[in-house]
């Protein structure tokens, strides 16, 4: 069985650079959110989403002893070594990946800030039938991975409720990092 090690080189980043942890629930807006701040700083800014590196370059199950946790890791630290931006995104549940990203934020040399989508189950089913792969997992396979409430203790977390549109999430993540806000993205 594999166990999944962290390649740790201390610190990572710069003063310069901007590390943005975007966690929560399946179709909590998660990637849409990290999709238009890249989008916003094209060549600036890295998005490192937990389903990629999981699913889709491992092809693997998320559990405890999950190596993913060490590619995600490394490709965050190596891109901000490199000068870029990151944001984080995905699920990343606390038993799983709590040491990690307390281990990445306090190593982190620029300004680094967390947030956390905390909806409710039904309005996460509803926010997934708007998705273009809705089709492929449905309401009873997401309630197996759900949690009303995931919180990491250390990572001052700024909790999106169901209420906070698309553009307030942006405004709010840019306005930490001190990004220039821009325009309200089409709703």
């Amino acid at each position: 069985m594999l166990v999944p090690r962290l390649c740790r080189v201390s610190t990572c980043g710069s003063p310069e650079t901007r590390l943005v942890v975007l966690r929560g629930n399946s179709a909590s807006g998660k990637t849409t959110v990290a999709r238009l701040l890249q989008a916003q700083m094209p060549g600036q800014l890295a998005w490192v989403g937990q389903d990629v590196m999981r699913r889709d370059v491992l092809k693997i199950r998320d559990r405890d002893d999950n190596p993913a946790i060490g590619l995600i890791d490394t490709v965050v630290r190596h891109a901000l070594d490199q000068g870029f931006h990151v944001v984080l995104e995905g699920i990343l549940h606390s038993r799983i990946y709590q040491e990690m990203l307390r281990t990445l934020v306090a190593d982190h040399l620029g300004l680094t800030r967390c947030f956390r989508y905390r909806i409710s189950f039904d309005e996460t089913v509803r926010r997934h039938a708007t998705k273009p792969q809705a089709a492929e997992y449905g309401a009873e396979l997401m309630s197996q991975w759900y949690r009303p409430d995931d919180p990491i203790a250390g990572l001052d977390e700024q909790v999106f409720d169901e209420s906070v549109s698309l553009h307030q999430a942006l405004e709010a993540i840019r306005g930490s990092v001190d990004w220039p806000i821009l325009r309200p993205p089409p709703e």
